[in-house]
């Protein structure tokens, strides 16, 4: 079940990032960005995947002028592999349908090989890379 958090999730929401975030930073040399966001803050952008009453993963959606921005998602290391971050996709997608958008945007760290071939097998196309930071990202958009 995929349901908007509640502040009641945000520390639930905040452990599955660091457990699915947390094995990236030797690769990266510093934490992912999703570890670093304060989710009780970002509640009323976040929505929750459930497995009973556990979180088991989640989606950050940020509206932007052109397109609906995928900030994060992320699913617990104990779900992965069940359908979960696909479900996230898609309900990611109806979103941005209900929103009135015509593409899905997001970007993922370069280190992050998994997801450079994750998204494109999920519609996205690589758009361009970026240096911002000490972090290196990979562009993603998907049309709808």
């Amino acid at each position: 079940m995929i349901r908007p958090a509640t502040p009641a999730d945000a520390d639930a929401v905040t452990a599955v990032a660091r457990s699915a975030f947390e094995h990236y930073i030797p690769r990266i040399g510093v934490p992912p960005v999703p570890m670093l966001v304060d989710y009780a803050e970002a509640i009323g952008k976040v929505w929750v995947a459930t497995d009973g009453d556990r979180v088991v993963g989640y989606v950050l959606l940020e509206d932007e002028a052109d397109s609906l921005l995928l900030d994060v998602l992320a699913v617990d290391p104990s779900a992965q592999g069940a359908g979960v971050g696909r479900a996230l996709l898609e309900f990611t997608e109806e979103q941005a349908r209900q929103r009135g958008y015509r593409r899905i945007t997001l970007y993922t760290n370069e280190a992050m090989t998994e997801n450079l071939v994750y998204y494109p097998r999920h519609g996205y196309v690589e758009t361009g890379r970026e240096t911002v930071g000490e972090r290196r990202r990979v562009l993603f958009e998907k049309r709808l």
